[in-house]
């Protein structure tokens, strides 16, 4: 008898094509320089390790509470209400990462045709999760200099447009907002009724001025962060959101028929790395990131970016940036086509999370082949 199930049409709306491209090019290289990969090349602080490893043999195994581990809500929200001199009863909502959180709050926000605004480049995740939760992704472009513009966001807005997607430092630009540039941003979402979902996972890294929120201007926020690139547990799967408080319950309504929890003993674990001081780390890659510049300023015309750990590089002049990535990846450097990211095909991801060895022999490469 044939079988009866079929793919979901919502699948279609799917496309990896782009990263898949680059790594199966990738998987006939031998010992590629890997400058492609957006995680920290540092490992896990020690003490957060030691608490997991804790965790463990004390029993700390099962699931937590739906909404998170009290102890780990309790210390995320001292640290907001620090940041953000807030006084109220927020709600809080442990994650499986950001990225969880992104999933959670689109399937809980997004009904069939609402429209969602993103900044144009923008992380691959947001326009395949809105298109799946249902809505369409409708992109305002921030080229040349990836400068959020309060007019263009506005000339965006229907009647359909729910939401407003923000990330900044950003991937795959290294861009970071300003504070004013925000409440100009803010002021648009406040007239026009938007929610803003601000994606804060690279919020430590911040290279020349200090990190400023929208959840600082705009209270209609819903704030994400995670432990991934920060404290380099990526694999660990946590991350936290706070905002609206019915949209934090229905997001833990969701969670509750989905994830369940975010892993127990990461999250005891999270606990321990908050307390971790990372500016070394920072000062590493802000180092790196001065690194990038000064090799790709001259010969690709890149302007600094100021945050994340990425560059997000003008493509030689006369090539796609489709185009300069197979030539980088036939001489063995691994980066990403900016058409990943973006509905223009002009840029390349560079990620600098890697060793300064490895690092100067990619940029090597890439200068030579600008050449």
């Amino acid at each position: 008898m044939p079988v009866r199930y079929h793919i979901a049409e919502r699948m279609k709306l799917l496309d990896a094509s782009g990263i898949r491209k680059v790594f199966d090019l990738a998987a006939k290289l031998s010992d590629p320089i890997n400058l492609s990969i957006g995680q920290p090349h540092f490992d896990v602080p020690a003490p957060a390790k030691a608490e997991a490893i804790a965790a463990i043999e004390r029993g700390f195994n099962k699931y937590t509470q739906t909404q998170g581990h009290p102890e780990l809500r309790e210390a995320v929200a001292a640290e907001a209400a620090e940041e953000f001199d807030w006084h109220d009863d927020r709600h809080y909502l442990i994650t499986s990462g950001v990225s969880g959180a992104l999933l959670l709050a689109f399937m809980t926000l997004i009904n069939p045709g609402d429209e969602v605004i993103l900044l144009d480049p923008y992380f691959v995740m947001y326009k395949h999760l809105v298109h799946l939760a249902g809505g369409k992704a409708v992109m305002v472009d921030t080229y040349p200099d990836f400068t959020p513009d309060p007019d263009k966001i506005a000339a965006a807005v229907t009647d359909r447009t729910t939401m407003l997607v923000v990330n900044s430092p950003g991937n795959p630009t290294g861009r970071v907002y300003t504070a004013d540039e925000l409440k100009a941003v803010a002021k648009v979402a406040d007239r026009a009724g938007l929610l803003v979902i601000s994606d804060e996972i690279y919020n430590s890294f911040c290279y020349d001025e200090p990190f400023a929120s929208p959840a600082s201007v705009c209270e209609n926020t819903l704030l994400m962060r995670g432990f991934s690139k920060t404290y380099a547990m990526t694999g660990w799967r946590l991350g936290w959101c706070t905002g609206p408080a019915e949209v934090i319950e229905k997001m833990t309504m969701l969670q509750q028929y989905s994830f369940v929890c975010a892993p127990s003993m990461a999250q005891a674990a999270g606990v321990a790395a908050m307390g971790c001081d990372m500016s070394q780390r920072v000062a590493e890659y802000r180092r790196k990131r001065d690194m990038v510049h000064k090799a790709l300023a001259k010969p690709f015309g890149l302007k600094k970016p100021g945050g994340a750990f990425y560059a997000f590089v003008p493509a030689p002049a006369g090539q796609t940036a489709s185009e300069f990535v197979t030539r980088a990846i036939e001489n063995n450097v691994l980066i990403i086509p900016g058409s990943v990211f973006s509905e223009r095909d002009t840029h390349f991801r560079l990620s600098y999370a890697t060793s300064d060895e490895k690092l100067a022999e990619g940029l090597d490469v890439l200068i030579r082949l600008a050449g």
